[in-house]
């Protein structure tokens, strides 16, 4: 397993190679993918129902960059969350984390004083460390690639903190896949009959509106504390292709 690890740092060490991070191709700009991060600002991003990024949220060295401790004023490293909303979707992203970090991408969620967190209405990409954030690491549904707490997936294919790793949502119409360092982790249906029986036999049963809109705002998590401080979590590459009816993939 560790040869597979090995391999797929490699491939993303090729692949940054051949691309200045946070730029598009002329190919990318004609299939209409667009940059969420310039690599110099936080613009278009604020934190979750706060009118501007929390100031443990910065740019660092071409990514954003999150660096906080166990406690603190949570509007400091509350969620960040886009200013715009988005419908179906292909969504790709690369990060990193401190040992033993934890976070997480969420999407369709909704920003309003009905919900105090972006998880009461907003399915997650989990992101953990694969050698040791406890528990997440360890407990089916709650490592990286995941759709948190709901379906699990092959987590051999995170590399190891602090290495880079790359991840790609795609929701289109309802159908939802999760790529992570290439290989697909998860492939499943929003909002029909099994969906809402899945999500009936979980936690979120208790928040009625999780997982039920269809358009709302992307999410970097930033209010885990697992992991020795400073916890650092890192963002770049972040861009989004939003798909028109009838462009299933």
């Amino acid at each position: 397993m560790a040869t597979i690890i090995f391999l797929a740092g490699l491939a993303l060490s090729a692949t940054a190679a051949a691309q200045d991070a946070n730029t598009l191709t002329p190919q990318e700009k004609a299939d209409g993918w667009r940059l969420l991060f310039d690599g110099k600002s936080l613009d278009g991003w604020h934190s979750y129902r706060e009118h501007a990024p929390g100031k443990d949220w910065t740019v660092k060295d071409g990514s954003i960059h999150l660096e906080r401790g166990r406690t603190g004023d949570e509007k400091d490293f509350a969620d960040l969350v886009t200013d715009a909303q988005y419908a179906s979707f292909d969504l790709k992203l690369e990060w990193k984390m401190s040992p033993c970090a934890d976070s997480g991408v969420m999407f369709y969620v909704q920003e309003s004083p009905k919900y105090q967190e972006t998880y009461e209405t907003g399915p997650e990409m989990q992101i953990a460390d694969l050698a040791c954030t406890k528990p997440d690491s360890r407990v089916l549904y709650e490592r990286s690639g995941d759709l948190f707490d709901l379906i699990s997936s092959n987590v051999e294919w995170v590399n190891q903190a602090p290495q880079w790793n790359q991840f790609e949502i795609i929701a289109d119409h309802g159908h939802l896949q999760f790529f992570q360092n290439g290989h697909k982790v998860i492939d499943t249906q929003l909002w029909n009959a099994d969906w809402k029986q899945r999500v009936a036999q979980t936690k979120f049963k208790s928040w009625p509106d999780f997982g039920a809109f269809q358009q709302g705002h992307i999410s970097l998590q930033g209010t885990e504390d697992k992991g020795e401080p400073p916890i650092e979590l890192w963002f770049r590459n972040i861009k989004i292709r939003e798909l028109s009816p009838g462009s299933q993939q």
